[in-house]
């Protein structure tokens, strides 16, 4: 018994040294707000970047959003800045639906652009990107149906 309690001190643990460590990339941080979605976009700067660097919960946009009209939300901050294929985006967003998330998310980015150059501030604000909408679902109240809607009411 002793012998095998020998043993096991004088195995060795052998650890994976990791690879080669990165230096941390430099980006621009924002975070965009709608409804009940919260978006974390993070800008990368490269010089050329393509559809493959848009990235939305670790899948590629165009997965996440199939539908043409969000992805042109998606895009519209971007366009507007005239920055499309310059930048690597990653997003982390929650809550909410596809709709709320992509709204939440173009918020995010052009806040994020602001922060890159601040000369996009005045066309991403003519065209409404930088404005919070902060329309969310009011609250149900107690002894209603819903928000404002009452029970019908009954003559006996």
């Amino acid at each position: 018994m002793a012998e095998k309690v020998k043993e096991k001190k004088n195995i060795k643990k052998t650890v994976k040294k990791s690879e080669a460590v990165k230096a941390p990339e430099k980006y621009f941080y924002a975070v965009g707000r709608r409804k009940t979605s919260v978006a974390q976009v993070r800008l990368y700067p490269e010089k050329k970047a393509g559809e493959d660097g848009l990235a939305v919960n670790e899948r590629k946009m165009k997965e996440y959003f199939p539908i043409l009209a969000l992805q042109n939300i998606f895009l519209s901050a971007l366009k507007t800045a005239g920055m499309q294929n310059k930048l690597r985006i990653s997003v982390l967003v929650k809550g909410g639906g596809l709709s709320g998330q992509v709204k939440a998310i173009r918020l995010g980015i052009a806040r994020a652009l602001v922060k890159f150059d601040e000369n996009f501030r005045k066309p991403l604000k003519s065209a409404g990107f930088l404005t919070r909408d902060a329309r969310i679902v009011e609250r149900k109240k107690p002894g209603l149906k819903k928000a404002r809607r009452a029970p019908q009411w009954q003559k006996r």
